[in-house]
């Protein structure tokens, strides 16, 4: 039984950890505007996105600062591969901030 709570815990912090650094390379992009953008957004909705979210969301940060706001203000058209539900969440997130 302790084993089944060592892999559970494990697998907490585990995703707690994964959470926290996904939230801090957010925050710390480079680019102020993106920082408050994707960072704003992160910090609002890290604790309950899905491991799916979590994925797409490691996909998009891979991303260049200036790709990203290029779409994020329409300067350049959002490509389909990266324009998912949580991009548009993203962008929509813009729009009440702004």
């Amino acid at each position: 039984m302790s084993d089944r709570r060592a892999t559970t815990g494990s697998a907490r912090d585990d995703d707690s950890a994964r959470r926290k650094r996904i939230l801090y390379r957010c925050q710390h992009r480079g680019m102020k505007e993106m920082d408050i953008l994707l960072g704003g957004y992160v910090g609002e909705h890290i604790a309950t996105m899905s491991e799916a979210d979590l994925a797409t969301l490691e996909v998009l940060m891979d991303v260049s600062d200036q790709e990203l706001f290029a779409w994020m203000i329409g300067h350049k058209p959002v490509p389909a591969e990266h324009d998912t539900a949580l991009y548009r969440a993203v962008a929509a997130y813009r729009s009440k901030s702004s």
